[in-house]
């Protein structure tokens, strides 16, 4: 007999099927319906009696480590909180801004969902100097469109967007939606009464994808996350390097984000979101990242490819995430996701990745609720774990900073401690701008015709490009730190407290 490596058969069984039982809880990731009664000590045994039954040589301990951190992250998921439900509130306290740059053919029903709702007050679409019919759609749905002023230099386009949109608001809570975002009713109400606990809020959707491609690797990205990170709706607070948000769905309170300068401290980050939530976390803000798949669906992409080329892109969290925690998540995914199934493909899978590979289907059933319609694909993603570690790795060693026919140089995401208002446009004047301040290639006059939308329907940020159509002018706009003493008949004047004061007298 070999010490370490031979223990009796029925016990082996034993051990995986209790393991599987109770890691059964990570389900819970992405599903509201899913809960467990397992309890940590309880899993923290079963993954031990998992390591006695498989040799204990130095790849199958750097795995059965690996397998012990997702499953304390994943415990975190016994405890979630509960969806989000619709709730309804009084007229004039929201304000709805989305970023669009070339978005004439997903916008419209983003649009048509946000005005139909009683509770939103204004809807600004944020024209990132578009090449489409983006603005002129915009204005004829009865959204008010804003002419985004050409990108800084040291910026990402959504940051400035944003920064534009929510400086234009007019309610004292905003609420940022993607183009491809599909909101139900009683959806911002839920975002509003939830402020009321947080200071910064995501919400997570459920996912329209077709094709079993598709879905089968939007579902292996998804299940990365959950594997990193822990389900969606901790009732406990992560430590703020590990707070996560999703983009696609924002709320804070207007005149708390202009006081913290929260896009500017985050101006040149491609990860913009989780960004945004860990260093505003760090600062003493509460975030939650909360499950609203009820009111809430995504059109992200439209085939397997761009979900490759473009989820894959961000998922690896990699100018948001050190180099040493960096490589942990990593490590962690290649040795509980991918090994096992190569090992399987192989013929020669241990008990751990057979225990492993339970736990991954458990998962996949779980994530169907995930998805406005799951089928096949989802229950298949397990098999393209190995091509997402190959994804995620590769975008880790050569991230991409190309998005929106932009490219953006590396090395243009700030410190999270630097002054906002070291690189904040806001404090300058447009018109005292040093052309060499900007990089001309950044934005095309001829990539928006502003003639296509109808002048009144248009609220000009900065100058208007000289071919503007008459009409369009051009005030300067300057919001004071912590309020927005240009307009002092918006509602929200005073705001609250500063966030992290709020925090810390809860």
């Amino acid at each position: 007999m070999r010490p370490l490596t031979t223990l009796r058969t029925t016990a082996h069984r034993a051990g995986l099927l209790a393991a599987a039982h109770r890691l059964g809880f990570l389900a819970a990731a992405h599903h509201p319906g899913l809960r467990t009664t397992a309890h940590p000590p309880k899993l923290l045994a079963a993954l031990h009696r998992v390591g006695e039954t498989v040799p204990m040589r130095p790849l199958t301990v750097s795995q059965a480590v690996a397998a012990l951190a997702v499953g304390v992250r994943l415990a975190r998921g016994r405890d979630r909180l509960p969806p989000l439900a619709p709730l309804g509130t009084e007229n004039g306290r929201i304000s709805v801004v989305i970023p669009a740059r070339d978005e004439e053919g997903r916008i419209g029903p983003c649009l048509s969902a946000v005005l139909a709702d009683p509770a939103v007050a204004e809807v600004l679409v944020v024209d990132d100097e578009s090449r489409d019919g983006t603005a002129r759609l915009a204005a004829e749905l009865g959204a008010k469109v804003v002419v985004g002023a050409p990108l800084p230099e040291g910026w990402v386009g959504k940051q400035w967007a944003l920064l534009q949109g929510v400086e234009a608001a007019g309610g004292d809570i905003v609420v940022t939606l993607d183009a491809d975002a599909r909101p139900a009713p009683g959806l911002f109400g839920a975002l509003a009464a939830a402020l009321d606990r947080y200071d910064l809020v995501s919400a997570g959707p459920r996912f329209v994808c077709g094709g079993i491609a598709e879905q089968a690797l939007h579902a292996s990205f998804l299940a990365t996350l959950v594997y990193r990170s822990g389900p969606i709706g901790p009732s406990s607070a992560p430590a703020p390097h590990r707070v996560m948000a999703n983009g696609q769905c924002m709320a804070f309170r207007r005149t708390a984000m202009l006081s913290a300068g929260g896009f500017g401290r985050v101006r040149g980050h491609m990860t913009d979101d989780v960004a945004l939530a860990r260093t505003l976390a760090a600062d003493g803000w509460a975030v939650g990242f909360l499950d609203a798949g009820g009111l809430l669906e995504v059109d992200m992409h439209e085939s397997a490819a761009e979900v490759w080329r473009e989820w894959g892109r961000s998922l690896p969290l990699r100018d948001v995430t050190g180099p040493g925690r960096q490589a942990a998540d990593l490590a962690a995914i290649w040795l509980t996701a991918a090994l096992p199934v190569l090992r399987l493909a192989a013929g020669r899978p241990t008990r751990l990745d057979l225990g492993l590979l339970a736990v991954r289907l458990l998962l996949a059933g779980a994530l169907r609720g995930s998805y406005t319609r799951p089928g096949p694909g989802v229950l298949l993603s397990p098999l393209l774990d190995p091509l997402t570690a190959v994804r995620l790795t590769q975008a880790t060693l050569r991230p991409v900073r190309r998005w929106r026919g932009r490219t953006y140089p590396r090395g243009a995401a700030y410190p999270r401690d630097a002054d906002p208002k070291d690189a904040d446009p806001r404090d300058a004047d447009p018109k005292d701008a040093d052309p060499k301040d900007t990089d001309p290639g950044d934005a095309d006059p001829e990539d928006a015709d502003p003639g296509d939308a109808d002048p009144g329907d248009l609220v000009p940020r900065t100058a208007a490009p000289k071919d503007a159509a008459p009409g369009i002018t051009a005030p300067e706009v300057t919001a004071p730190e912590g309020t927005s003493g240009d307009r002092p008949d918006r509602p929200g004047r005073a705001g609250r407290p500063a966030p992290p004061a709020r925090s810390a007298a809860r």
